[in-house]
């Protein structure tokens, strides 16, 4: 997902005179995605990884990046038949398929046409008629494409797989297991708004971050709520910071596959947390589709998800609203 809604990092500990000095804290950030990333972690040797770190996320890229056209996606989206699937690819499309199950089509990866129409994927935006949508309302299915044999079977070619709503959570588990296999056992990893917090700083206090007020002025950055981390993922989506206005009326990236149109409920962003972000990555997006009520009544049979939901109401003021899971970790 190409979000441009940020879980600010909040508190970093460097070490005093009382810490151990066998640990020490190595952090670092770039670019990737077309989005920022920043990592830190403890290491008792102080090991550089980011090298290694910037390698891992320009191979992903070959794999889901449809920006890239010669990755994987791009294959697939060209009908090359003869592209064959790498586990990264067959992992993402089956956590894509179990999340489209869970809320009856709420997250579908099949969404892409109606993603460049309306100019938020690889396409200028086009002139919207409802002649197109319905031309377009019979390629958005998740159904309509299996795996068999490593290979990627669309019932209609002209079926385009669109993988930015997880593939950002999925790059952050792809590093903290790239850490993990490095003896890394506390660190923080944020790539564009999607984090996973494991172990605990060096002053024995868990890792903290904020989740973002929404506000249409991109200059503007205010937290609306503060949350610790302790082995779990926070990822969000929202309405407000991709978006354009038309003719007075503001269009929102995040897309109704059932609709083909931009949604248009009062909830602003969804923040959820998950053992995994690219769990949480995918429900973050599901559940912006769903809206505030629909969300709601989904968590009552899913809890093993807990979020932290900020909408409007109607008068237009902010209100925010926080599962039993989340009220956990939220920090007074």
């Amino acid at each position: 997902m190409n979000k441009l809604i940020f879980l600010i990092i909040i508190a970093f500990t460097f070490f005093g005179c009382h810490e151990k000095q066998s640990v020490q804290l190595k952090r670092f950030a770039g670019q990737a995605q077309g989005t920022y990333y920043a990592i830190s972690y403890y290491d008792k040797n102080a090991v550089d990884y980011q090298i290694q770190i910037d390698s891992l996320l320009n191979e992903f890229d070959m794999t889901a990046s449809m920006w890239e056209p010669n990755s994987i996606i791009s294959a697939i989206n060209n009908n090359d038949t003869g592209i064959i699937l790498n586990n990264a690819f067959i992992e993402i499309f089956n956590q894509a398929f179990e999340v489209s199950e869970k809320t009856n089509g709420a997250f579908d990866i099949t969404v892409g046409p109606l993603i460049d129409i309306w100019g938020f994927g690889t396409k200028d935006r086009s002139k919207i008629t409802q002649v197109l949508i319905d031309s377009l309302l019979p390629l958005i299915n998740y159904k309509a494409v299996r795996l068999k044999n490593n290979k990627l079977i669309k019932d209609n070619p002209a079926i385009h797989i669109d993988f930015n709503a997880i593939a950002q959570g999925y790059s952050v588990d792809l590093l903290a297991n790239f850490l993990e296999s490095k003896g890394i056992k506390s660190y923080l990893i944020d790539i564009g708004g999607e984090v996973f917090g494991k172990g605990k700083k060096a002053d024995g206090s868990y890792w903290r971050v904020g989740i973002e007020k929404p506000s249409n002025n991109s200059e503007q950055r205010e937290l609306e709520a503060k949350v610790f981390l302790h082995n779990k993922a926070l990822a969000t989506s929202g309405s407000y910071r991709k978006f354009y206005i038309e003719n007075g009326i503001k269009y929102s990236h995040t897309i109704d596959p059932t609709t083909g149109y931009p949604v248009t409920h009062s909830l602003l962003s969804v923040s959820v947390l998950s053992n995994d972000a690219t769990t949480a990555d995918a429900f973050a997006t599901a559940l912006m589709v769903l809206g505030l009520e629909r969300s709601l009544e989904f968590l009552k049979e899913n809890k093993e998800l807990a979020a932290f939901f900020i909408y409007s109401d109607n008068n237009g003021n902010l209100k925010t609203f926080a599962t039993e899971g989340m009220k956990k970790i939220l920090i007074k």
